[in-house]
């Protein structure tokens, strides 16, 4: 009995995040994943989400809601993004001012001269006596090899950063001999990766992102109830 022809080899379909990625050029693979929408695409580079149509050709910019859920898929997705950054940085290479008991952690990107950022550090004994712990990045908003950029490589050289820290924020003028270190430079790169576009940036452990200056207690109250 004659067999049957063999039916042709399927052939493999064409992942369509490799055209997105390699259209984009300047984004990997594991940047790319498809949204809950069929045909439409997540690109992300550092935090910044957008989203594009499977052939590349379309680009959708805003944020993405689930109206059943009432929900931003966008902003919980950043959220997962940046706390998944800013977990790569350890203790060590902040600033740390904490209770013996903390409750919450914050991550607070910070500029030497930000009006806001001084007021908020002039607060930190009543921070860690609600409890959070106040781990510092440095975020000189004027940018490299400017006055503050140099005062907070100072305070990052000085053998005691944190007395450095509060003095500096004081006003007072940290002299210490340059250390072999990029932090300050990494602690901007990583803060524009985040967006960061102004001082004191408040990340939460969550991922979210307070701009600007919240006073202890009600910061305190936010982070227990999720209400200012």
């Amino acid at each position: 009995m004659a067999q049957a022809p063999a039916a042709p080899a399927a052939t493999a379909k064409a992942d369509p995040r490799v055209a997105i990625a390699k259209r984009f050029g300047d984004i990997k693979l594991e940047d790319v994943r498809m949204s809950p929408v069929s045909g439409v695409y997540e690109v992300t580079r550092g935090s910044e989400i957008s989203y594009v149509t499977a052939d590349g050709r379309y680009a959708i910019l805003g944020d993405m809601i689930d109206i059943d859920a009432d929900a931003n898929l966008s902003e919980n997705r950043r959220r997962t993004i940046r706390a998944r950054i800013i977990e790569t940085i350890p203790d060590s290479e902040m600033v740390v001012y904490s209770p013996r008991d903390p409750k919450y952690t914050i991550t607070v990107f910070t500029d030497i001269d930000c009006g806001y950022c001084r007021r908020l550090h002039s607060q930190i004994a009543e921070y860690n006596r609600l409890g959070i712990r106040v781990r510092y990045m440095f975020f000189p908003r004027s940018g490299p090899n400017t006055d503050s950029w140099h005062k907070a490589e100072a305070v990052w050289c000085s053998s005691n950063r944190n007395e450095a820290l509060t003095r500096a924020k004081n006003g007072e003028d940290v002299k210490s001999p340059k250390c072999p270190s990029d932090i300050v430079k990494r602690d901007f790169e990583l803060g524009q990766k985040l967006a960061v576009d102004g001082t004191p940036a408040i990340f939460l452990q969550s991922g979210e992102m307070l701009p600007g200056y919240a006073p202890p207690g009600q910061l305190a109250r936010y982070l227990k109830t999720g209400k200012m």
